[in-house]
């Protein structure tokens, strides 16, 4: 993959959704890794817009990721619980009215626009794209990469026909990849020694990849590249909060949790009031909790309140340090 890309460091920037700019991406690539687009939250217009603004940044080779969309079943008593447990906050944050719980299908237009734009390399989260999905991507001669936080996952997603696969670990930050159930959570590292030798496409470590030592041993054990996220969110270039880094620098080495009090689907980040506040709550499932709390998260955006945002981070986050892209990136291989 890395050689049929011209890449070379073997290293993915992590598609990070709602986090990656198209200055994040460009910078990132111009560093010698592959970039990546997260293009989880956008629609087809949006992400056609994202791809023409990364082209014209950087001539490098890039990626984009998308969400493989389900329609949640709703149940209105698990709706009005979700909201119920979320009332407080929005008292507190004086937000108005019931937030609007809208589930779009995006995904037809976004893969129109990855075709469009000849994007040379599509990833997946949250599933497998379907045979006709797959078969459009691979008529174009796109590189599909499938997520696994299982060996049984990583095994389906070779099944399928797609050409490599993301692992990841336990500890990686965001939203876990599963489509499986149930939910395992398993250190990268054993996910790592688990799938080699049962499959045959490439494989990409990611999870708590912080330091060139870890890269090292993610090699040493056999996968091609690895995929990094927590430990480019300090990046000069990267434009989360400064809130958002803030609490990753100072994050210690037990300060995150996973919860699905955000979006309805089980992601990693620091341990708040907000993870606190609704560990034992009722959850709409995903997307309809990410709509239910797409307001609070704006509005503590812009009230500079951190306790109601959704920080997410691996668990090795305290090891991060601000610097430019590409001196985090050439930190971690020469």
């Amino acid at each position: 993959m890395l050689k049929k890309f011209n890449i070379h460091k073997p290293i993915i920037q992590a598609p990070m959704a709602g986090v990656t700019s198209p200055a994040f991406v460009a910078a990132c690539c111009e560093a010698g890794v592959l970039g990546f687009i997260g293009a989880g939250y956008l629609n087809g217009e949006e992400t056609q817009t994202f791809i023409q603004d990364v082209k014209k940044l950087t001539d490098k080779v890039f990626g984009i990721n998308l969400f493989v969309q389900e329609e949640p079943m709703i149940d209105i008593h698990v709706l009005q619980e979700a909201r119920m447990a979320l009332q407080p906050i929005y008292d507190e944050l004086g937000i108005q009215g019931i937030p609007t719980v809208v589930s779009k299908e995006v995904f037809a237009g976004q893969i129109q626009a990855i075709l469009d734009e000849n994007v040379p390399i599509v990833s997946f989260t949250f599933g497998l794209p379907s045979e006709d999905v797959l078969h459009r991507l691979k008529e174009k001669g796109i590189f599909v990469i499938g997520t696994a936080t299982t060996l049984e996952e990583a095994r389906a997603v070779e099944a399928a026909g797609l050409d490599a696969v993301v692992l990841q670990g336990s500890e990686a930050g965001g939203h876990r990849g599963s489509f499986q159930e149930p939910m395992q959570l398993i250190p990268i590292r054993d996910l790592v020694k688990q799938v080699m030798g049962s499959i045959q496409i490439p494989t990409i470590a990611a999870g708590g990849i912080m330091t060139r030592e870890h890269i090292a041993e993610m090699i040493a054990l056999g996968v091609e590249a690895v995929q990094v996220g927590t430990v480019l969110l300090t990046a000069e270039e990267c434009s989360v909060s400064e809130y958002h880094k803030e609490a990753i620098i100072q994050s210690k080495e037990v300060g995150t949790c996973l919860t699905r009090a955000f979006t309805g689907k089980p992601a990693r980040g620091l341990k708040n009031t907000f993870t606190e506040q609704l560990e034992h709550a009722v959850v709409a499932p995903y997307p309809v909790q990410h709509h239910l709390t797409t307001k609070i998260r704006q509005v503590s955006a812009k009230t500079g309140r951190p306790e109601y945002l959704s920080l997410w981070m691996g668990e090795n986050s305290y090891m991060a340090r601000r610097a430019s892209a590409k001196e985090i990136i050439d930190s971690l291989w020469g």
